[in-house]
């Protein structure tokens, strides 16, 4: 009988859900001199004047007026406005209870970014350390280390294949052998029903449907009001599980939550792994 811990995957939207507002607003904008309702207006102009996707488009409004204010977006540079963002209450001591919690039980968490946001930004954040992999949008850079184009775009729709990726325990988002090689459900290192999405909005749909259709948990999180309309809606087209507000406190409710997910989850892996020992005993006869 395998007696190795489970592992159980958190995977985290970023803006809205670890954080209150989008990354962009924590020092870029505002070094661009542009008042953030133009920057997103812009950008919301800009894809469907085009016709374009909205994250290749902000991501080029994003090299263009640094350009035009001779601000070079390098690494150092995004990981700068990184460090600014702010966190929801109780983030950062959420990972480290969480897998206290985790261990207590029998279990071993997992904590994955999988977000519309910028990669290099999410790397400036005092969290970032607390990831097994980020997978979020990336910029190539030239010669002299300024970003130049996008590397990696992630919308709604691709996000879903980060969660195959986790599945696989695939890190690397070049890939694409691995990935679309077969390999029982059984030998994946982190099954979907394994799995609980965190998630605030409309760009989180696909995964909270994909991973709650196959066995796993999504939650809706909401910072005020207005959001907590849309988490609720998530719940009543059946898009999610639960409905909590973007409390990671230990006293909050999706503290709870989580914590009697886990629960589940264990206590279903207990299970199977004692009806597999029943059936190894029957083909014995």
């Amino acid at each position: 009988m395998n007696n190795k811990r489970p592992k159980i995957a958190l995977i985290y939207d970023f803006d809205g859900t670890l954080s209150p507002k989008n990354m962009q607003e924590y020092g870029f904008i505002s070094d661009i001199k542009i008042k953030k309702d133009d920057f997103w207006r812009q950008n919301k102009e800009l894809a469907n004047n085009n016709d374009a996707n909205q994250i290749l488009c902000y991501m080029y409004l994003m090299i263009k007026n640094a350009r035009s204010k001779d601000i070079p977006l390098k690494r150092e540079t995004f990981k700068k406005y990184g460090a600014n963002i702010e966190l929801f209450s109780g983030v950062k001591e959420w990972f480290g209870r969480i897998n206290s919690y985790g261990q207590s039980i029998g279990v071993e968490v997992k904590h994955y970014i999988n977000s519309s946001g910028l990669k290099e930004m999410i790397e400036g954040t005092e969290i970032a350390n607390e990831f097994e992999n980020i997978y979020a949008c990336t910029f190539l850079y030239d010669v002299n280390g300024v970003a130049c184009w996008p590397a990696v775009a992630v919308d709604y729709t691709t996000k879903t294949q980060f969660l195959f990726k986790i599945n696989k325990g695939i890190k690397e988002i070049s890939d694409t052998v691995k990935i679309n090689e077969y390999v029982a459900e059984e030998d994946r290192p982190i099954p979907f029903k394994h799995m609980i999405y965190f998630g605030d909005g409309t760009t989180d749909i696909p995964c909270m449907k994909m991973i709650k259709i196959n066995g796993g948990f999504s939650i809706a999180v909401y910072g005020d009001n207005k959001k907590k309309e849309t988490a609720l809606k998530l719940i009543d087209e059946n898009r999610a599980n639960f409905v909590c507000k973007a409390d990671y406190s230990e006293n909050a409710e999706l503290f709870k939550v989580v914590k009697r997910i886990l629960d589940k989850m264990k206590a279903e892996n207990d299970f199977e792994r004692l009806l597999n020992v029943h059936k190894i005993k029957g083909k014995k006869i």
